[in-house]
């Protein structure tokens, strides 16, 4: 079954996007990782709005979508959006990075209500996706998505190339990537980022970054058969 035929009546929120900055602005410190956090807003926001089967009840549940979140340096937006969902009490995000506080510089998996993952170092997201798309597959669970959030810079890792090749020969249907293109990337790719995943089998869209509904469109197309990339293009990190 494709993300596009899925339905889920989400819970009410008192929050919308406008929302998100001064949730945002709770927020102080780690100001180095500030083009982190607002290059993902966008997409995170529509993901967890409109895409993702997955609710502060249903963290637990066998059969929910998984979101990866590979690019952690600066989970600002990350931790605002958990909020405005009611994963967390907005009033956490004033202790970010506190000594005590739940909320550090990376998310931590065991700390963060919804989150799958610990992550911050470059390249360990999309290979710990594969591995959830291919337990879920093993488990003989067809319906949940998988789902990893990831920066251009990573694909200066090497072991994000293996998982890409692996998953796109494996057809890993129920795997979604969404590469936020902000220019980080020492190397680049000729032909850009979509066209690496489409060399292995990849289904793949290339969007504008800060258009919801053209995201939206691009997280739901039909991609049978084939693991789904998409890149989402924002203003350059140094711009």
């Amino acid at each position: 079954m494709t993300t596009a035929t899925r339905t889920e009546r989400r819970p009410e929120s008192p929050y919308g996007f406008s929302d998100l900055p001064d949730l945002l602005s709770l927020m102080t410190g780690a100001e180095k990782h500030g083009p982190a956090a607002t290059s993902t807003l966008d997409v995170l926001w529509v993901l967890y709005d409109r895409v993702l089967r997955v609710s502060p009840q249903t963290v637990g549940a066998a059969d929910r979508d998984r979101f990866l979140l590979s690019k952690g340096h600066g989970p600002m937006a990350y931790y605002a959006v958990l909020a405005a969902k009611g994963f967390l009490a907005p009033e956490l995000l004033a202790s970010f990075g506190g000594y005590d506080s739940p909320l550090g510089h990376h998310p931590d998996r065991l700390l963060v209500p919804g989150a799958e993952v610990g992550s911050g170092s470059l390249g360990h997201g999309l290979p710990l996706a594969v591995g959830t798309a291919l337990g879920l597959r093993a488990r003989a669970l067809a319906d949940p998505a998988v789902w990893v959030l990831i920066g251009d810079a990573e694909f200066d890792e090497g072991s994000n190339h293996e998982a890409v090749a692996f998953a796109g020969a494996a057809g890993l249907e129920r795997l979604h990537v969404v590469a936020i293109d902000n220019s980080s990337a020492t190397h680049g790719w000729r032909g850009g980022i979509a066209a690496r995943f489409a060399a292995e089998g990849w289904s793949t869209e290339t969007v504008d970054g800060r258009d919801h509904e053209a995201l939206y469109r691009a997280f739901t197309a039909p991609h049978p058969g084939r693991p789904h990339a998409v890149v989402a293009r924002v203003e350059p990190k140094n711009a």
